[in-house]
């Protein structure tokens, strides 16, 4: 086989050829690479989504289902006790033998009426006197606390009964005014129905069925 000689140019230009041929080469295969990821990514999304959406539909199903099952046992209930349904968040309900229970309620989102800033008020003034010592700017601090706003702007509704009991301890007819005003202002927004299912364990501790994507290892 016949040698070709190249001068020392002509080598420095060969293998800035090899090294430019080279680089596309694996800048193609990187984009094959993406090409083919981004392919296997729509697969298995179309794949996914579909059994996805019926686990969803499953889930709302069983959801009504159990609520709808549970009507009647709820105004019964209601009927026994004598406590309205609104009156309660939650309802949980366990067999005859303590080993299996269901937990029927919903989530609330704290919300007041207008009238709330005078309850405030009320509270305030009343505190803001108080602080004529260390003692008592401590008392008034952690009032102020508990009428501190959350994210939305809303008290939080377990605040005010701490705030409830401050004010019949103190018997001071301003704080105890203020605070019904608060109370009476409360206007609770229902957000989600929600149910939980539990059973006992050979230990005799309550442990929770997981019901979400989430809960299930």
């Amino acid at each position: 086989m016949e040698q070709v000689e190249m001068t020392a140019e002509e080598r420095k230009e060969f293998e800035a050829y090899k090294a430019e041929k080279d680089k596309r080469r694996r800048e193609q295969e990187r984009k094959e690479q993406r090409r083919q990821y981004a392919d296997m990514v729509d697969e298995e999304i179309a794949t996914a989504i579909p059994q996805l959406r019926e686990l969803s539909e499953q889930i709302k199903l069983v959801k009504e289902t159990i609520f709808g099952n549970f009507e009647a046992i709820l105004k019964m209930k209601t009927e026994i006790t004598g406590v309205a349904r609104d009156d309660q968040n939650s309802h949980t309900f366990t067999n005859s033998d303590s080993t299996l229970r269901v937990i029927l309620g919903v989530n609330t989102i704290d919300g007041y009426r207008d009238t709330v800033e005078d309850g405030i008020a009320m509270v305030k003034g009343y505190i803001e006197s108080l602080a004529k010592d260390d003692a008592t700017k401590a008392l008034v601090n952690a009032v102020l606390r508990l009428l501190s706003r959350d994210g939305q702007g809303n008290i939080k509704a377990s605040r005010v009964l701490q705030l409830r009991k401050m004010a019949e301890d103190s018997g001071n007819e301003q704080f105890l005014e203020g605070v019904k005003i608060i109370e009476e202002a409360y206007q609770p927004t229902i957000s989600k129905k929600f149910i939980r299912a539990q059973y006992k364990n050979d230990k005799g501790a309550w442990c929770y069925i997981p019901l979400g994507m989430t809960d299930v290892d």
